[in-house]
């Protein structure tokens, strides 16, 4: 049975807290895993979730910053010492080779898996699989810095009604989704697009045009909502979104459940986000995120 849910094992901003780990985040998309951003504590925190190193086919970093980052160093050596039996891919900023470098060879290890390195030097598509297209955009950050995006092919739904207007039945609906024409009657006439799901990972940014490209008609956007509001001009200076411009981004994207993290330390109450995303007037789904959380994809 295919699984498609956001595990969440850190959520904490630039500082780890006593209820937040440094950044990580699990996409399992059917049959495969895609880390995003492991911060340090990275491969403490997929003990606690139940992620296993096998589980892990891409790491995606959107930048540089330690909270990011630096969790690199164990997930690739616990890949290694596991002995995963699949490449695995690593994508990341690719002004910042030297520091994926050295948090790839941070220490002695053996190497036993192959680990390709594909760097992110402009806006566009990374990989493109048949369970999906992984796309990247360029975020505003003082550090170069990017959001990635996994787009599932669009598909077709049979519809029954049509199929009994036309007699179609038993062996016959698989010939027609083979072929494409049983009979004179066409696959378009029994059936209708199935729009892919969509998936969108934006971390440390300013508002710009790259988190608006990335948030488009996301089934989950996952966000950095570091400041609240009244912190507005903080966060401008740091390269940072508020909740309610990261719940605006998400309405008028028309994005089906957010999902807010990368909090700062300062706040001590995380319901505030919340009522901050709801008066921006996002009203889709919404999840304040939480270290250890599973957050299942909207159903197609």
């Amino acid at each position: 049975m295919s699984v498609r849910e956001l595990v969440v094992l850190g959520t904490a901003s630039q500082v780890p807290t006593r209820h937040r780990n440094h950044n990580g985040y699990l996409l399992r998309w059917d049959g495969q895993g895609i880390l995003f951003d492991p911060g340090e504590g990275t491969q403490r925190q997929m003990l606690r979730a139940g992620v296993a190193a096998h589980d892990l086919d891409r790491i995606c970093v959107t930048h540089f910053h330690g909270d990011h980052s630096l969790g690199l160093a164990g997930v690739i050596q616990r890949i290694n010492l596991d002995q995963v039996p699949h490449p695995v891919t690593a994508h990341y900023p690719a002004s910042g080779q030297s520091f994926f470098e050295r948090l790839r060879y941070a220490t002695a290890y053996r190497e036993t898996v192959k680990l390709t390195e594909t760097p992110v030097a402009a806006d566009g598509p990374l990989a493109v699989t048949d369970a999906y297209t992984l796309d990247a955009y360029r975020l505003s950050h003082p550090v170069e810095s990017y959001g990635y995006r996994l787009t599932e092919p669009d598909g077709r739904r049979i519809l029954p009604e049509r199929l009994a207007a036309h007699g179609i039945k038993g062996p016959d609906v698989g010939r027609i989704q083979r072929e494409g024409v049983l009979n004179g009657v066409t696959l378009d006439e029994v059936s209708e697009v199935r729009r892919g799901q969509r998936f969108a990972f934006v971390m440390d940014t300013r508002l710009c045009d790259g988190v608006r490209v990335l948030a488009e008609g996301a089934d989950m956007l996952v966000i950095e909502s570091t400041f609240l509001d009244e912190d507005v001009r903080l966060a401008a200076d740091h390269g940072h979104l508020t909740a309610g411009q990261a719940a605006a981004v998400a309405r008028d994207a028309g994005v089906r459940h957010l999902v807010l993290t990368h909090f700062s330390q300062r706040y001590g109450d995380p319901a505030e986000f919340e009522r901050q995303a709801r008066a921006a007037g996002f009203t889709g789904e919404l999840s304040i995120a939480q270290d250890l959380m599973r957050v299942p994809l909207p159903k197609r």
